[in-house]
């Protein structure tokens, strides 16, 4: 019998148990980052707590955990994103075209 505890001999990549963790999956830290900065604050910090987890999951060798935090973290960075582009959008909507309204109003009293 041979020890368990010698080299396999699974190919490269996978683990002797059939496994096979492949590339780590994307942890969206820099995107969840810069929607933290620039876009929206809570959906960013929510992003940024799924994303470090990722990698931490993938060296534990918890692949589908892995797997689940990095999409919960692109999923939130996607929100927080498309949510920060919509308040810019009305921002400019509401202060510069109806802002130059209310001025030009004021030269007819």
């Amino acid at each position: 019998m041979e020890d368990p505890t010698s080299q396999s001999n699974a190919p490269f990549g996978q683990t002797p148990f059939g496994n096979s963790p492949g590339i780590p999956p994307k942890n969206w830290l820099v995107e969840s980052i810069l929607v933290t900065l620039f876009c929206c604050l809570p959906f960013g910090i929510v992003g940024i707590i799924n994303a470090a987890s990722v990698n931490s999951k993938y060296a534990m060798g918890d692949y589908a955990g892995a797997q689940a935090a990095s999409a919960t973290a692109g999923k939130w960075t996607k929100i927080g994103f498309f949510v920060g582009i919509s308040v810019y959008v009305l921002y400019i909507l509401f202060f510069v075209v109806l802002g130059m309204g209310g001025a030009m109003m004021s030269n007819y009293r």
